[in-house]
């Protein structure tokens, strides 16, 4: 076990996931650094913010949420946490500035208490600059390489200062990456996996390899380029792959009300097609529908190899940590993965399909370099002890 750090009390503050109470695959990414931080001795903090304008009004206050009961949703967010170790952690502050009613709150601490910790571990670009402010010592984490930075750039968001910034693209800052740094000095740190939560997982050699998606992300415009932030127009370019190998694969995808018309237009070409939704409705669901993978396949949004932002999603660090070989679209030079053990960065389809010749070949081995590769470099423990030793010195 890690020793402890030097610190009491984190407010952890991910990208809002109370609102969105079937993401499971949302919710990992940042209970992988509150599960870190609370093995490294923290007691842990969740913030999120509520936005309740309206608030006496029931009707108003369940539209704002898209139809669920915001008490239903704090709820459900609080005894998640609960069951992974994180007993009394949530905080809630307004979005407008006001109060949160006492009936959306009740159980939760608040943000009095939530800033009165030792440091924000901030990991969500829209966190409102008067909430920032109330904490001493604020780390920014970017987990939306180029995307954050044009953002920015462009006034889309407003990103209230910090003390330190860190990013999960290996080039942001760097000569190599296509677009701003904002004026702001980038320090890269690996998408963090709490390694005892997800253990190596052995399945049969038929199980296919997959992903969880979403499809649809639109466009957006910089420097009077259009560049693409959707998945389904990536996917689509590989939409052949599985008539040019014997590898299953599988699609678990966002498609609500499309999901007949996508199962039809793709499952004629070798395509096993799955609702993200059943399949990753609860943190357990996508963990296990992870784990009883062979291993991944999935590409990027097109902006992502456009700006070289060189990203690894934490989802691609779950497959890893279970001992599941990743085949991903390249999205730039990394100074540390490797392009095809254990992990296997394609540029093409036919790279997609050597890959998966190779990978194949010697299942195994890959198997015990991807859980390699997720001891070395992604260990949540370890990321987050490197970013408080940068940050705090």
């Amino acid at each position: 076990m890690e020793q402890p750090v030097s610190i009491t009390t984190v407010c952890l503050v991910p990208a809002p996931t109370i609102g969105y109470p079937r993401g499971g695959g949302h919710f990992w990414e940042y209970l992988n650094w509150g599960l870190a931080l609370r093995e490294l001795g923290c007691r842990v903090i969740w913030l999120e913010g509520v936005d309740l304008d309206g608030a006496g009004d029931s009707t108003a206050r369940r539209r704002r949420w898209r139809g669920a009961d915001p008490r239903e949703c704090v709820a459900i967010l609080k005894a998640r946490l609960d069951s992974y170790g994180l007993t009394d952690a949530l905080a809630l502050f307004s979005m407008n500035g006001g109060t949160v009613p006492a009936d959306v709150a009740q159980g939760c601490l608040d943000l009095d208490a939530a800033a009165a910790g030792d440091v924000l571990l901030n990991t969500w670009h829209s966190l409102p600059a008067p909430v920032v402010s109330r904490f001493r010592r604020k780390i920014f984490v970017d987990t939306d390489p180029g995307l954050v930075q044009v953002w920015v750039t462009t006034g889309d968001i407003q990103l209230a200062p910090h003390d330190i910034y860190f990013t999960t693209g290996e080039t942001v800052g760097t000569p190599l990456a296509r677009f701003p740094d904002c004026g702001l000095r980038w320090h890269y740190t690996p998408t963090p996996v709490f390694l005892p939560a997800w253990p190596v997982i052995r399945t049969e050699a038929t199980a296919p390899y997959t992903t969880v998606t979403h499809w649809w992300g639109g466009t957006f415009e910089f420097r009077g380029e259009t560049f693409s932030n959707d998945k389904s127009a990536a996917f689509l370019e590989y939409a052949d792959l599985p008539g040019r190998t014997t590898a299953q694969l599988e699609l678990a995808i966002c498609l609500g009300e499309h999901y007949e018309e996508w199962r039809a237009r793709l499952e004629p070409r070798g395509w096993g097609i799955r609702e993200a939704w059943d399949v990753s409705a609860t943190p357990d669901d996508y963990r296990t529908y992870l784990q009883q993978s062979r291993g991944e396949f999935s590409c990027v949004k097109s902006y992502c190899p456009q700006f070289v932002n060189s990203w690894t999603s934490n989802r691609t660090v779950c497959y890893l940590a279970s001992g599941k070989p990743a085949v991903v679209q390249y999205t730039g030079p990394s100074r540390f993965l490797p392009e095809a053990e254990g992990i296997f960065r394609f540029r093409s389809i036919d790279d997609a399909v050597r890959a998966f010749a190779d990978l194949e070949t010697d299942y195994e081995r890959h198997s015990r370099r991807a859980r390699a590769l997720a001891e070395e470099y992604f260990d949540a423990c370890r990321v987050v002890r490197r970013i408080f030793e940068r940050a705090l010195d």
